[in-house]
């Protein structure tokens, strides 16, 4: 506000302004500085006036005291001293009230001073004042002036759109309708609208009405393509998903298919086994060859089909294989060990933990299953942690601790392998 009201001035309103601002501030300290000035003059003068009324009056009345017992010429010397102070002192208090009443005769003319630059500042204000005045009725002149503008523009804007709303007129209507007279166009209007009084009942709104409708089809149309395309595209990342999926889960099966024939053939010497993926039509057999390490595809393309995994597996070699339900307690365990190892082998895990997986095995499968942990142990970073009573996991075991109990507290001390030996062999001849 204060800059537009500036740029009103003229050149050497704006010119004087400048100058007095600066000479207005050294004004103002300088007429600080002198009042502190005469301040600290009239503290002097009164310290000097009350020394004069105490100090020297003291001195006099004990001079006259002293006066009968002192000798005359010491007092007179004293006097001339006391007397020379206060010529001294009223010297200074002369020197001071005529430091004061320059101080004082120039603190008034800084005050006449600031007085006429304040008067200066006052019209300038009051310049000032009129031309924002004067802007402001401009301001409020245009405002309107715009008002009116817009008002005629909207009403342009209604008339044409009335215009374009009648339709392109025949090239001779303009020159038929231009020779008659405002009165005669009036009534032809009167009576045209008179004939539209007979379609009062049409709907008025059916055009607007089928705009609004044939919009909000487009935009639902729109939604529509937009809905489709979205979900063309998730079935798309659908069918890629299950690909991915599928081609994961028959890949891992192949992979646990191939090293539990591997595995089992090392625990059963002269056996052989494999995997076989179930089907959900009819729960028939995958009939796929079980050498086959590459994923599957048919015409579904999903794995939902499946249904299970059945285990075939032969412990002689000759004949037929035989499933899970046909197997003994000793060869489900052999069946159960060498899946767990074909899973190691395709994930291995950081550590296992085995309670007594050698019980139900007969000896040359519990040599082979020490040597198959042994194998895996060195071949890898996994732990295996096994509980047993048998010597065969014990002669391939790294560490080995013994587990005691009594009065109901267990006790876990570390123990040599012939030192297990011997208690396992103790065991065995006591059972």
């Amino acid at each position: 506000m204060g800059t537009e009201l500036v740029d009103h001035l003229t050149p050497e309103e704006r010119d004087s302004l400048s100058r007095l601002n600066p000479e207005i501030t050294t004004l103002k300290e300088q007429l600080i500085a002198c009042r502190a000035n005469r301040i600290e003059t009239e503290t002097r003068k009164e310290e000097l006036e009350m020394n004069l009324s105490t100090n020297l009056e003291r001195r006099k009345q004990e001079l006259m005291a002293m006066n009968s017992s002192v000798d005359v010429d010491m007092l007179q010397a004293e006097v001339e001293s006391k007397y020379q102070e206060l010529k001294d002192a009223d010297s200074l208090v002369d020197h001071v009230t005529k430091e004061l009443t320059r101080v004082s005769r120039n603190i008034d003319e800084r005050n006449k001073r600031l007085k006429q630059i304040k008067q200066e500042k006052d019209n300038l204000k009051a310049l000032e004042d009129k031309y924002q005045n004067t802007l402001q009725d401009e301001a409020r002149e245009l405002e309107q002036m715009l008002s009116k503008r817009n008002t005629y523009l909207a009403k342009q804007e209604e008339y044409s759109k009335k215009i374009r709303e009648l339709g392109p007129l025949s090239s001779d209507a303009f020159e038929t309708y231009k020779r008659r007279n405002v009165k005669e166009l009036y009534k032809m209007l009167h009576k045209c609208n008179e004939q539209l009084q007979q379609f009062s009942h049409v709907n008025k709104k059916a055009l607007d009405q089928y705009v609004n409708f044939t919009e909000q089809r487009e935009e639902l149309q729109r939604r529509q393509a937009e809905l489709d395309a979205g979900d063309e595209k998730i079935k798309e990342l659908i069918s890629v998903l299950d690909m991915r999926k599928d081609e994961s889960i028959e890949r891992t099966f192949k992979g646990v298919a191939k090293h539990f024939r591997e595995v089992f053939s090392q625990l059963v010497q002269g056996g052989h086994g494999f995997l076989v993926m179930m089907k959900k039509k009819d729960g028939e057999e995958d009939d796929n060859d079980p050498d086959d390490d590459e994923p599957r595809a048919d015409a579904e393309g999903r794995v939902e089909k499946y249904i299970g995994v059945k285990v075939k597996v032969s412990f002689t070699g000759q004949g037929e294989t035989q499933s899970m339900k046909q197997l003994s307690g000793g060869q489900k365990t052999v069946v159960a060990l060498a899946l767990i190892f074909a899973i190691q082998r395709c994930d291995p895990a950081p550590f296992y933990l085995f309670d007594e997986i050698d019980a139900a095995l007969d000896p040359q499968y519990r040599t082979a299953v020490g040597n198959m942990v042994r194998d895996l142990a060195d071949r890898g970073s996994t732990q295996f942690i096994t509980t047993t009573f048998r010597p065969e996991l014990v002669k391939v075991a790294d560490k080995i601790y013994s587990v005691s109990h009594k009065n109901r507290v267990s006790k876990v001390t570390v123990v040599s392998r012939e030192g297990a030996l011997d208690f396992i062999e103790q065991d065995q001849s006591h059972n």
